[in-house]
């Protein structure tokens, strides 16, 4: 199958926008808030980004299949055939919509043979857009003005700025700062962390907790494509589609450096 990355991420940046406008219209509603299997909350409108993402994909690209955070279970058996597919978090960052601060995002990955090669990441509250594409390097785009190449920075050791959790601060998380020297903090909440990475606002995002792989396949690309990584906490690679569980082992976000960060845990 031959796919056409630009063309693919040009119609996704635009699937996307319209799924963040979509959820800024509930945002600035009385909306309802529910809680599912799990215990994570649940609005009207993740599904309502979910529904339009989902139909518009599958317009896009019919024989592809298409996995969102909020899709009903699909099991390994059917999944591990799948070389190329779709993976969906409509509304990255629920907890941050309720809390009402903005920082939330839909997030658009394209997965082939266990990488992330397309992704696109809308925040809908400032009307921003990062996108990249395997070999075609990452963008953000602000409201209509043309977008700009991002680039992740040189690491200094000495100097570094972590994007934090807004929501999630373990003292797992604490002890790691601390060897660091007590670094400066950017506290943030959904996949905005790796984009601060994937433009230089921030050194490293290190997740020592849960999250899942529709989580961070959309920053994926777009750290990648910016010069940066997205690996496990031991250093090897972060790949998807490879086990029967769709959750994520800790890991870490990190520009242009060959710090050996596992040295810090």
């Amino acid at each position: 199958m031959t796919l056409d990355l630009p063309k693919l991420c040009n119609a996704c940046i635009d699937i996307a926008e319209a799924a963040g406008e979509k959820i800024i219209d509930i945002y600035r509603s009385d909306f309802a808030v529910k809680s599912k299997d799990d215990n994570t909350p649940l609005t009207t409108a993740d599904m309502a980004a979910h529904h339009h993402i989902v139909a518009a994909l599958k317009k896009l690209t019919p024989s592809l299949p298409v996995l969102s955070e909020e899709s009903t279970e699909i099991a390994f058996e059917t999944r591990k055939n799948w070389q190329t597919y779709w993976l969906v978090d409509p509304l990255d960052g629920t907890r941050e919509f309720i809390k009402g601060n903005g920082e939330f995002s839909v997030n658009i990955a394209l997965i082939h043979q266990h990488r992330s090669i397309l992704g696109v990441i809308n925040i809908p509250v400032s009307h921003t857009t990062y996108y990249a594409s395997w070999q075609h390097g990452a963008f953000k785009k602000l409201n209509d003005e043309p977008p700009i190449k991002i680039q992740c920075r040189r690491v200094d050791i000495d100097n570094l700025v972590i994007a934090g959790s807004r929501s999630h601060r373990s003292d797992k998380l604490k002890l790691f700062l601390s060897k660091l020297g007590q670094p400066a903090v950017l506290s943030m909440g959904s996949s905005i962390k790796s984009c601060l990475v994937a433009e230089g606002s921030a050194d490293l995002y290190p997740r020592l907790g849960l999250t899942s792989e529709w989580d961070t396949a959309a920053a994926h690309c777009i750290v990648d494509e910016a010069g940066g990584q997205i690996t496990k906490t031991d250093m090897s690679p972060l790949r998807y589609n490879t086990k029967d569980s769709l959750l994520n082992p800790e890991f870490f976000v990190f520009g242009a450096t060959d710090i050996n960060w596992s040295e810090y845990l």
